[in-house]
């Protein structure tokens, strides 16, 4: 059994990550009782991917949040650095680009992409500020980043409740469902180390993204970021 510890180290993160492969979509469908589904639906509504745009969708696992992009007519490209989950995904969806690359050294050109995603993978990168330099390295200018991110409750004590269950709770559901449990002890610290929700907006424009905006969903469970590129 393998599990990342918070300096998340690459190789850590990627072995991880490989190990949960298999059941990675059924176990998060259980632990958010459903709710991933609502959450990717609202991500591809902010992307709002249209036909023939090219649209990166970084840290896809197995290709499960690229499907709502390439339904749209947009050509996505999944993209991961575990091997793991991109060799799911391709059993799965054999006709998906799926690609492996690092967040902090994306092998694409400048100024590829119309939109650029990423789902509950940024928490999981070592460098975050050098992930968002990335992003917006690869989109072109008037281009769009969405970023759906685990974030803090705003509703004190519905906050406290949401950490309960996430150290006490979510282990032991992780051991019922998943292949590896204590990649799941990784994410409920990673998630309670994770910066709220302006902090996260301020990195973005630090990295050079415009009219850097957030939403709310699930009473700020999870957050929708989005900026743009300036022309």
């Amino acid at each position: 059994m393998t599990r990342a510890s918070l300096n998340k180290q690459p190789h850590e993160v990627a072995s991880m990550f490989d190990d949960v492969a298999e059941r990675y979509d059924l176990t998060n469908d259980v632990l958010s009782l459903g709710q991933d589904r609502v959450w990717r639906k609202e991500v591809a509504k902010a992307v709002d991917a249209r036909p023939a745009q090219k649209v990166l969708d970084l840290a896809a696992g197995t290709a499960t949040s690229s499907l709502p992009f390439a339904r749209s007519g947009a050509y996505v490209v999944p993209c991961d650095f575990s091997l793991g989950m991109l060799r799911v995904g391709k059993k799965n969806h054999p006709w998906l680009p799926l690609t492996a690359g690092d967040a902090t050294k994306l092998p694409f050109k400048d100024d590829t992409f119309d939109a650029v995603t990423i789902s509950f993978g940024l928490r999981n990168v070592q460098d975050t500020d050098a992930a968002l330099r990335e992003l917006y390295r690869v989109t072109k200018p008037g281009g769009r980043v969405v970023i759906c991110e685990f974030s803090h409750p705003t509703w004190a004590p519905f906050r406290t409740v949401y950490t309960e269950y996430l150290m006490r709770a979510l282990p032991p559901v992780a051991r019922a469902v998943s292949s590896n449990p204590e990649a799941y002890v990784y994410l409920a610290e990673s998630i309670r180390a994770w910066p709220d929700q302006p902090a996260l907006a301020a990195r973005l424009v630090a990295a050079g993204w415009s009219k850097v905006a957030w939403r709310n969903l699930s009473g700020g469970i999870v957050a929708l970021h989005r900026g743009f590129k300036q022309d």
